[in-house]
């Protein structure tokens, strides 16, 4: 016997009892950027190499460690997207997007990192992403945080989010910021473990991201960036405080947030919660002002930010947040009883699909026994099961059963039974 062919570890079917959450999720925010003028953008997951090595950086941890990188036939160097700005950027920049105008684009699908997989990180996992191009001011960037903060009211997870905010400031006061930081991890190199010792020579700002408790003291002693940033940068960080402060969002500074990707500078933020452990980040973006021109284009300002679905799904899921209308459950079940209810049945069914556009309506095929096919029902999970047997035929009639509450079943003239179900699903996104 063949060897049974299974999925790649740490890339997940998503298996239909899950779906309905994601569509919910996912219509969450397809109305949300709709509603703040937001254009979706597509791109290919396939890119070429050289575009996440200039982008993302070649010393950093996706680019050494986790990119999906092989040749094609071509002998061409191509990479499954590890993430989603870089790819925006080049379709922007390809397509004149660019040119003399602003952006505010968003985008969903997959991403492909070679990571140890575990709850909530996975090696093909899902994003959605917020990038605009060619504003300036704090202003934008306040919008991008009012917009995921709206998101998490919508869902319900305000309360268990925390934003957190830092400036890198310009790539100078970044470059001279480095030699002091440096020189302060050379002074503590024998608390330094070895991933940090590593990123000493090639990052050494990715070291003040480190979860290593025994480093923890070490570098909460480090040098602040904030106190190295440039006057614009501290300007248009002060700015983007007092907007956030007006609106009204509650945010933590972090002198010690420095996000992974080398394209970054100034404004940064993280949203992160307790709820899912050391999987806590759920939301991070912030300024990537040089990468436009970093890949061949003009200056262009730009700022966005990247959340991932899986996490945000796991953590709806363990806080109960998920509204019933999210898992899928199906309003209403239709039995015929017998062959000679088949045609009938058949096409009650769709007229109450017609009458009733937003109602979840499953026919029931392939007979058995009346036991049987109540069992069925009873797993669909339906509220309510409509008979049409021997009897319904000759009378006109359909039999309405309640399955999740203790009422007596109701005999009712097919001609009313769109009308009725209207008013009993009523509340239900029905009406």
């Amino acid at each position: 016997m063949s060897k049974k062919i299974q999925a790649i570890r740490g890339m997940n079917d998503l298996l239909p009892e899950q779906s309905p959450l994601w569509q919910y999720f996912e219509g969450q925010v397809r109305s949300l950027m709709a509603r703040y003028g937001y254009d979706e953008i597509r791109t290919p997951i396939v890119e070429q190499t050289a575009l996440f090595k200039r982008s993302i950086g070649e010393v950093t941890d996706i680019v050494e460690k986790e990119m999906y990188t092989f040749e094609d036939r071509n002998g061409d160097s191509l990479t499954l997207r590890p993430e989603g700005t870089a790819s925006c950027v080049r379709a922007a920049m390809e397509h004149g997007l660019l040119h003399n105008q602003t952006q505010r684009l968003w985008y969903q699908g997959p991403m492909f990192r070679h990571e140890r997989p575990q709850k909530g990180r996975y090696r093909q996992f899902h994003q959605i992403g917020v990038e605009t191009f060619g504003l300036e001011g704090p202003d934008i960037d306040a919008e991008t945080i009012l917009l995921s903060a709206r998101l998490w009211q919508q869902l319900g997870l305000a309360e268990h989010v925390t934003l957190e905010l830092n400036s890198l400031g310009s790539s100078e006061a970044r470059a001279a910021y480095r030699d002091t930081l440096v020189a302060y991890f050379d002074r503590h190199h024998e608390l330094l473990d070895e991933d940090s010792r590593r990123r000493l020579t090639s990052n050494p700002m990715r070291i003040l991201d480190s979860k290593n408790p025994e480093m923890a003291e070490m570098l909460d002693g480090a040098p602040k960036l904030m106190d190295h940033l440039d006057d614009a940068s501290r300007d248009h960080f002060e700015r983007l405080c007092e907007l956030l402060d007006t609106a009204g969002i509650d945010y933590e500074i972090n002198p010690r947030l420095v996000r992974g990707l080398d394209y970054y500078g100034r404004t940064v933020f993280e949203w992160t919660t307790q709820a899912l452990g050391s999987q806590g980040t759920v939301c991070a973006g912030g300024r990537y002002d040089g990468l436009v021109e970093q890949l061949g284009g003009k200056p262009t300002p730009a700022v966005g930010f990247a959340m991932g679905i899986e996490r945000l799904i796991l953590l709806l899921d363990t806080l109960e947040l998920v509204p019933n209308e999210a898992r899928g459950a199906l309003d209403v079940y239709l039995l015929p009883m017998g062959e000679a209810a088949n045609a009938t049945a058949l096409l009650l069914g769709e007229r109450l699909r017609e009458a009733l556009p937003a109602m979840r309506l499953q026919l029931h095929c392939g007979g058995g026994s009346f036991k049987s096919r109540m069992k069925k029902a009873d797993k669909s999970g339906a509220r309510l099961a409509l008979l049409l047997g021997e009897d319904e035929l000759a009378e006109g009639s359909v039999t309405l059963k309640f399955m999740r509450e203790e009422r007596e079943q109701q005999s009712l003239p097919m001609t009313e039974i769109a009308d009725t179900l209207t008013s009993l699903l009523e509340g239900d996104s029905l009406a």
